[in-house]
């Protein structure tokens, strides 16, 4: 029975291999992509100085509104909980569309653009750079690739730990060794038997997640395994509603931008799918003045419904606020896109709880599970680190599993 888990744990990851490795590197790579990307665009996602109050959320939209062609209408707006980050402006188009604006000078500072390594990173990741459809809808072979060599990882694990148990009952000490004790070789060895070990339940938890991303057989088996129902999504309906932005296959699952899961929002990537909105409130609640004049506002009572949220959520990492709707983001809960939903009256500004999280379907609390799972975020800056150093450990795996295996077939040679 050894023997048989032996081939398989070989004769499976051999071909497979460097593709596991690509997967798990850039994964890894993604991992502070948001960090990284404020960093390096720091004037685009902070403003200059954050003294005094930020001006009106209806002056600062028609602000951004002005610089719009005809054809692109913004959807929506997300406030963080830092002064110092902008806010964030999401428009209709282009996909993932958005602007950030300077609340204190109402200078609009930039739009979202994704750094040119991780875009590559991402493409890696969920596509093995297959340009033939950028988007990832349809069959696609760099994705059913990624989808056959994570499924193939995900046995070679289970294959691993098989192998090692015998010997880690004789020795647990140094079977869960790295040292250069036996020089390079014993070294390489050392780092894929116990850094499989070390990382197995972490590059497990990502390719057991990542899969649903992969196969519609295994999303339903997974959603079923743990007691939820799969309904997918009605994008068309979201759309339509608010701008909603269908759930992103990427990252090792993760999406391409910051979301933590409000309605309407995918955190820095922006809206899309939202057509040109109501122009000019029937009531003129905004009464902005432009040359004495007086104008209607379709975003008259925005700053109404964030204030009102914002004082019953005082702890909330981000608020978004959309045409008709808004989503209040909540960071304790695990799941980092756990968000509480509302509905506005946009004359009046009223507000209508309508999916409160602890009241949310099962498949929409698993998916964001999933995503938190996935990439590490459940946890916050900790769990992120673990990912990190777990997905680097998984792409070690089948380079250490070349060398040893290569080493071993020249020791054959040489014996005959």
């Amino acid at each position: 029975m050894m023997k048989f888990f032996r081939k398989i744990h070989l004769w499976l990851s051999v071909p497979f291999g460097i593709i596991i490795t690509l997967v798990c590197f850039s994964g890894a790579m993604l991992i502070f992509e948001p960090e990284v990307t404020r960093a390096v665009k720091s004037d685009v996602y902070y403003v200059a100085s954050a003294d005094g109050e930020p001006m009106q959320m209806g002056e600062l939209m028609e602000t951004v509104k002005a610089t719009l062609p005809d054809s692109v209408s913004i959807t929506g707006v997300t406030v963080f909980s830092d002064p110092e980050r902008t806010y964030q402006v999401n428009l209709s188009k282009p996909r993932r569309a958005s602007l950030f604006i300077d609340q204190y000078s109402g200078e609009i500072t930039g739009r979202y653009e994704r750094i040119g390594f991780f875009s590559v990173m991402f493409k890696l990741h969920r596509w093995l750079l297959d340009s033939a459809n950028p988007h990832g809808e349809g069959v696609k072979v760099g994705k059913m690739l990624v989808g056959v060599s994570t499924l193939v990882f995900v046995i070679a694990l289970i294959s691993g730990v098989v192998i090692w148990f015998p010997r880690a009952k004789k020795n647990l000490r140094h079977s869960l060794s790295i040292s250069f004790e036996k020089g390079w070789k014993g070294f390489w060895k050392g780092l894929h038997v116990a850094g499989g070990m070390y990382a197995l339940v972490f590059v497990l938890a990502m390719s057991l997640t990542g899969l649903t991303w992969s196969f519609n057989w295994y999303r339903s088996a997974f959603y079923a395994v743990c007691g939820v129902e799969h309904t997918p999504r009605n994008f068309g309906q979201a759309k339509s509603r608010s701008g909603e932005d269908g759930e992103r296959r990427g990252r090792g699952g993760r999406g391409e931008h910051e979301g933590r899961g409000g309605r309407g929002n995918r955190g820095e990537g922006g809206y899309r799918g939202e057509g040109r909105g109501h122009h000019g409130d029937e009531n003129g609640e905004f009464g902005h003045r432009n040359g004495g004049g007086h104008r209607r506002s379709e975003f008259g009572r925005w700053q109404q419904v964030y204030d009102e949220l914002k004082a019953a959520n005082p702890d909330a990492p981000q608020i978004t606020i959309g045409k008709e709707s808004a989503s209040v983001s909540l960071g304790n809960s695990g799941n980092s896109r756990a968000s509480d939903k509302y509905e506005f009256n946009r004359r009046s500004g009223e507000i209508t709880p309508q999916t409160m999280y602890a009241d949310a379907v099962g498949a929409d609390k698993l998916r964001g599970w999933i995503y938190s799972i996935h990439t590490g975020s459940l946890g916050g800056m900790l769990t992120r680190i673990l990912w990190l150093l777990g997905a680097l450990l998984g792409a070690s795996l089948p380079l250490t599993g070349y060398y040893i295996w290569i080493k071993h077939l020249f020791k054959k040679k040489k014996s005959h």
